[in-house]
Protein backbone atom coordinates (compact mmCIF):
# COMPACT_ATOMS: atom_id res chain seq x y z
CA UNK A 1 0.00 0.00 0.00
CA UNK A 2 1.36 3.43 -0.92
CA UNK A 3 1.66 6.33 1.50
CA UNK A 4 1.84 10.07 0.96
CA UNK A 5 4.24 11.64 3.45
CA UNK A 6 5.27 15.21 4.24
CA UNK A 7 8.73 15.74 5.72
CA UNK A 8 9.99 19.07 7.09
CA UNK A 9 13.67 19.01 8.09
CA UNK A 10 14.97 22.20 9.74
CA UNK A 11 18.56 22.81 10.79
CA UNK A 12 19.53 25.95 12.70
CA UNK A 13 23.03 27.29 13.34
CA UNK A 14 23.88 30.04 15.84
CA UNK A 15 27.38 31.54 15.81
CA UNK A 16 28.96 33.45 18.69
CA UNK A 17 30.48 35.96 16.27
CA UNK A 18 29.41 37.11 12.81
CA UNK A 19 30.14 34.80 9.89
CA UNK A 20 31.25 36.88 6.93
CA UNK A 21 30.96 34.23 4.21
CA UNK A 22 29.70 30.66 3.97
CA UNK A 23 29.43 28.07 1.20
CA UNK A 24 27.02 25.19 1.70
CA UNK A 25 25.51 22.03 0.20
CA UNK A 26 22.16 20.56 1.28
CA UNK A 27 21.08 17.00 0.47
CA UNK A 28 17.44 17.31 1.52
CA UNK A 29 15.61 16.38 -1.69
CA UNK A 30 14.06 12.87 -1.77
CA UNK A 31 14.94 10.57 -4.64
CA UNK A 32 12.53 10.03 -7.51
CA UNK A 33 12.68 6.37 -8.50
CA UNK A 34 10.52 3.28 -8.99
CA UNK A 35 9.55 3.30 -5.29
CA UNK A 36 9.12 7.03 -4.72
CA UNK A 37 7.33 9.87 -6.47
CA UNK A 38 8.35 13.34 -5.32
CA UNK A 39 5.32 15.62 -5.50
CA UNK A 40 6.87 18.70 -3.90
CA UNK A 41 10.27 19.75 -2.66
CA UNK A 42 11.84 23.05 -1.73
CA UNK A 43 14.91 24.05 0.23
CA UNK A 44 14.76 27.48 1.89
CA UNK A 45 17.20 29.46 4.01
CA UNK A 46 17.06 32.32 6.48
CA UNK A 47 18.77 34.66 5.64
CA UNK A 48 17.52 34.18 2.08
CA UNK A 49 20.10 33.05 -0.46
CA UNK A 50 20.38 32.35 -4.14
CA UNK A 51 20.76 28.64 -4.76
CA UNK A 52 21.21 26.22 -7.60
CA UNK A 53 20.67 22.48 -7.88
CA UNK A 54 22.69 19.71 -9.39
CA UNK A 55 22.88 15.93 -9.17
CA UNK A 56 26.08 14.60 -7.63
CA UNK A 57 28.20 11.68 -8.81
CA UNK A 58 26.12 9.15 -6.84
CA UNK A 59 22.76 10.42 -8.14
CA UNK A 60 21.72 12.51 -5.13
CA UNK A 61 20.07 15.91 -5.66
CA UNK A 62 22.12 18.73 -4.10
CA UNK A 63 21.04 22.31 -3.35
CA UNK A 64 24.10 24.56 -3.19
CA UNK A 65 23.97 28.08 -1.74
CA UNK A 66 26.31 30.69 -0.32
CA UNK A 67 26.09 33.78 1.87
CA UNK A 68 28.34 36.83 1.55
CA UNK A 69 26.74 39.15 4.14
CA UNK A 70 27.65 38.96 7.84
CA UNK A 71 25.25 36.78 9.82
CA UNK A 72 25.12 35.20 13.28
CA UNK A 73 22.35 32.68 12.51
CA UNK A 74 21.51 30.39 9.61
CA UNK A 75 18.41 28.26 9.21
CA UNK A 76 18.00 25.70 6.42
CA UNK A 77 14.65 23.98 5.85
CA UNK A 78 13.89 21.19 3.42
CA UNK A 79 10.16 20.57 2.84
CA UNK A 80 8.93 17.62 0.79
CA UNK A 81 5.80 15.66 -0.06
CA UNK A 82 6.53 12.15 -1.33
CA UNK A 83 4.47 9.13 -2.34
CA UNK A 84 6.18 5.91 -1.27
CA UNK A 85 5.70 2.20 -1.81
CA UNK A 86 7.37 -0.88 -0.32
CA UNK A 87 10.38 -2.29 -2.13
CA UNK A 88 9.47 -5.22 -4.34
CA UNK A 89 11.43 -8.42 -3.80
CA UNK A 90 14.36 -8.79 -6.22
CA UNK A 91 12.98 -9.98 -9.55
CA UNK A 92 16.38 -11.26 -10.62
CA UNK A 93 18.81 -12.95 -8.25
CA UNK A 94 22.33 -13.71 -9.42
CA UNK A 95 24.43 -16.60 -8.16
CA UNK A 96 27.66 -16.12 -6.22
CA UNK A 97 29.61 -17.06 -9.33
CA UNK A 98 27.85 -14.38 -11.37
CA UNK A 99 28.25 -11.72 -8.66
CA UNK A 100 31.97 -12.40 -8.38
CA UNK A 101 32.59 -12.16 -12.11
CA UNK A 102 35.14 -9.67 -13.40
CA UNK A 103 32.48 -7.61 -15.20
CA UNK A 104 30.39 -7.14 -12.04
CA UNK A 105 33.51 -6.32 -10.03
CA UNK A 106 34.48 -3.61 -12.51
CA UNK A 107 30.96 -2.21 -12.75
CA UNK A 108 30.45 -1.90 -8.99
CA UNK A 109 34.04 -1.42 -7.83
CA UNK A 110 33.21 1.64 -5.74
CA UNK A 111 30.38 -0.18 -3.94
CA UNK A 112 32.67 -3.12 -3.15
CA UNK A 113 35.65 -1.15 -1.85
CA UNK A 114 36.58 -0.31 1.72
CA UNK A 115 36.20 3.30 2.93
CA UNK A 116 37.05 5.20 6.09
CA UNK A 117 33.63 4.41 7.55
CA UNK A 118 33.44 0.92 6.05
CA UNK A 119 36.93 -0.57 6.48
CA UNK A 120 37.94 -4.18 6.01
CA UNK A 121 38.33 -6.17 9.22
CA UNK A 122 39.62 -9.72 9.59
CA UNK A 123 37.13 -10.73 12.28
CA UNK A 124 34.18 -9.33 10.33
CA UNK A 125 35.47 -11.05 7.15
CA UNK A 126 35.21 -14.37 9.00
CA UNK A 127 31.69 -13.59 10.20
CA UNK A 128 30.69 -12.62 6.66
CA UNK A 129 31.89 -15.95 5.27
CA UNK A 130 29.86 -17.80 7.90
CA UNK A 131 26.72 -15.78 7.15
CA UNK A 132 27.04 -16.39 3.38
CA UNK A 133 27.66 -20.11 3.67
CA UNK A 134 24.97 -22.29 2.12
CA UNK A 135 22.58 -19.52 1.01
CA UNK A 136 22.02 -17.42 -2.11
CA UNK A 137 23.32 -13.82 -2.16
CA UNK A 138 19.90 -12.23 -1.53
CA UNK A 139 19.39 -14.38 1.56
CA UNK A 140 22.91 -13.52 2.71
CA UNK A 141 21.97 -9.81 2.61
CA UNK A 142 19.10 -10.43 5.03
CA UNK A 143 21.29 -12.66 7.20
CA UNK A 144 23.91 -9.92 7.48
CA UNK A 145 21.34 -7.29 8.45
CA UNK A 146 19.76 -9.65 10.98
CA UNK A 147 23.18 -10.39 12.47
CA UNK A 148 23.91 -6.68 12.88
CA UNK A 149 20.49 -6.11 14.45
CA UNK A 150 21.05 -8.94 16.93
CA UNK A 151 24.63 -8.07 17.86
CA UNK A 152 24.34 -4.30 18.29
CA UNK A 153 22.51 -2.29 20.93
CA UNK A 154 20.81 0.86 19.69
CA UNK A 155 22.24 3.50 22.04
CA UNK A 156 22.22 7.18 21.11
CA UNK A 157 25.24 9.23 22.11
CA UNK A 158 27.80 6.42 22.14
CA UNK A 159 29.03 7.18 18.60
CA UNK A 160 29.30 10.24 16.36
CA UNK A 161 29.03 10.93 12.64
CA UNK A 162 32.79 10.27 12.48
CA UNK A 163 32.64 6.74 13.96
CA UNK A 164 33.60 3.86 11.66
CA UNK A 165 31.79 0.53 11.54
CA UNK A 166 34.69 -1.26 13.22
CA UNK A 167 34.79 1.28 16.06
CA UNK A 168 31.05 0.90 16.65
CA UNK A 169 31.31 -2.89 16.50
CA UNK A 170 34.04 -2.83 19.16
CA UNK A 171 31.54 -1.20 21.54
CA UNK A 172 28.56 -3.24 20.22
CA UNK A 173 26.58 0.01 20.42
CA UNK A 174 25.50 2.69 17.99
CA UNK A 175 22.72 4.26 15.95
CA UNK A 176 21.28 3.70 12.48
CA UNK A 177 24.37 5.08 10.75
CA UNK A 178 26.53 2.50 12.53
CA UNK A 179 24.10 -0.35 11.78
CA UNK A 180 24.22 0.57 8.09
CA UNK A 181 28.02 0.87 7.99
CA UNK A 182 28.50 -2.46 9.77
CA UNK A 183 26.10 -4.17 7.36
CA UNK A 184 28.09 -2.73 4.45
CA UNK A 185 31.34 -4.16 5.85
CA UNK A 186 29.80 -7.63 5.87
CA UNK A 187 28.20 -7.37 2.43
CA UNK A 188 31.26 -5.99 0.69
CA UNK A 189 33.37 -8.68 2.33
CA UNK A 190 31.01 -11.24 0.76
CA UNK A 191 31.45 -9.60 -2.65
CA UNK A 192 27.93 -8.12 -2.77
CA UNK A 193 27.79 -4.54 -4.14
CA UNK A 194 26.12 -2.43 -1.48
CA UNK A 195 25.52 1.22 -0.70
CA UNK A 196 24.54 3.53 2.15
CA UNK A 197 21.11 5.19 2.01
CA UNK A 198 20.13 8.31 3.95
CA UNK A 199 16.56 9.41 4.47
CA UNK A 200 13.71 9.37 6.96
CA UNK A 201 11.51 6.79 8.63
CA UNK A 202 7.97 7.45 9.84
CA UNK A 203 8.01 5.93 13.34
CA UNK A 204 4.42 4.62 13.35
CA UNK A 205 3.31 1.84 10.95
CA UNK A 206 -0.30 2.58 11.91
CA UNK A 207 0.08 6.34 11.54
CA UNK A 208 -3.03 8.48 11.80
CA UNK A 209 -3.52 10.55 8.65
CA UNK A 210 -2.82 14.22 9.27
CA UNK A 211 -1.00 13.71 12.58
CA UNK A 212 2.52 15.16 12.71
CA UNK A 213 5.19 13.12 14.47
CA UNK A 214 8.63 14.11 15.70
CA UNK A 215 10.97 12.31 13.35
CA UNK A 216 14.67 12.07 12.64
CA UNK A 217 17.06 11.27 9.86
CA UNK A 218 17.51 7.56 9.24
CA UNK A 219 19.95 5.29 7.40
CA UNK A 220 19.79 1.83 5.86
CA UNK A 221 21.44 -0.15 3.06
CA UNK A 222 20.75 -1.24 -0.49
CA UNK A 223 22.36 -4.32 -2.02
CA UNK A 224 22.72 -5.32 -5.67
CA UNK A 225 22.00 -8.99 -6.37
CA UNK A 226 20.74 -8.43 -9.92
CA UNK A 227 18.92 -5.21 -9.00
CA UNK A 228 19.19 -2.68 -6.19
CA UNK A 229 16.92 -3.38 -3.21
CA UNK A 230 16.86 -2.17 0.36
CA UNK A 231 16.87 -3.48 3.91
CA UNK A 232 16.80 -1.67 7.26
CA UNK A 233 19.19 -3.40 9.72
CA UNK A 234 18.34 -1.03 12.59
CA UNK A 235 14.75 -2.27 12.64
CA UNK A 236 15.41 -5.62 10.92
CA UNK A 237 12.74 -5.01 8.29
CA UNK A 238 12.49 -4.73 4.53
CA UNK A 239 12.17 -1.17 3.21
CA UNK A 240 8.51 -0.19 3.16
CA UNK A 241 6.23 2.79 2.67
CA UNK A 242 7.42 4.35 5.96
CA UNK A 243 10.89 4.92 4.48
CA UNK A 244 11.69 8.07 2.50
CA UNK A 245 15.10 7.85 0.80
CA UNK A 246 17.14 10.95 0.03
CA UNK A 247 20.75 10.09 -0.81
CA UNK A 248 22.93 7.13 -1.72
CA UNK A 249 26.68 6.69 -1.63
CA UNK A 250 29.55 4.58 -0.41
CA UNK A 251 28.99 5.65 3.20
CA UNK A 252 27.78 8.59 5.29
CA UNK A 253 30.52 10.87 3.96
CA UNK A 254 28.81 10.90 0.54
CA UNK A 255 25.35 11.90 1.83
CA UNK A 256 25.45 14.31 4.82
CA UNK A 257 22.23 16.39 4.96
CA UNK A 258 24.27 19.60 5.23
CA UNK A 259 27.91 20.44 4.85
CA UNK A 260 29.82 23.61 4.19
CA UNK A 261 32.63 25.96 5.11
CA UNK A 262 32.53 29.46 6.56
CA UNK A 263 34.88 32.27 7.50
CA UNK A 264 34.58 34.39 10.62
CA UNK A 265 32.42 33.35 13.52
CA UNK A 266 33.49 31.07 16.33
CA UNK A 267 31.83 28.22 18.13
CA UNK A 268 28.52 27.00 16.75
CA UNK A 269 25.27 25.84 18.33
CA UNK A 270 23.28 23.40 16.22
CA UNK A 271 19.61 22.41 16.41
CA UNK A 272 17.87 19.90 14.13
CA UNK A 273 14.09 19.32 14.01
CA UNK A 274 12.39 16.78 11.73
CA UNK A 275 8.59 16.70 11.45
CA UNK A 276 6.95 13.88 9.50
CA UNK A 277 3.26 13.55 8.63
CA UNK A 278 1.31 10.87 6.83
CA UNK A 279 -1.05 12.71 4.46
CA UNK A 280 -2.71 9.71 2.79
Amino acid sequence: MSWRIRVVHTTGYVYDAPVTRSFNEARLTPRADSRQNVILNRVETVPATRSYRYTDYWGTAVTAFDLHAPHTELEVTGSSVVETEPFASPAEELSWEQLRSESIGDRFDEMLSATTYVPRNRKLDTIARQLAKGVAPAKAVVRAAEWVHENMDYTAGTTSVHTSAVQAFAERKGVCQDYAHLSLVLLRSMGIPSRYVSGYLHPDPAAEIGHTEAGQSHAWIEAWTGMWWGYDPTNNIAINEQHVSVGVGRDYADVPPLKGIFSGGGSTDLAVVVEITRLA
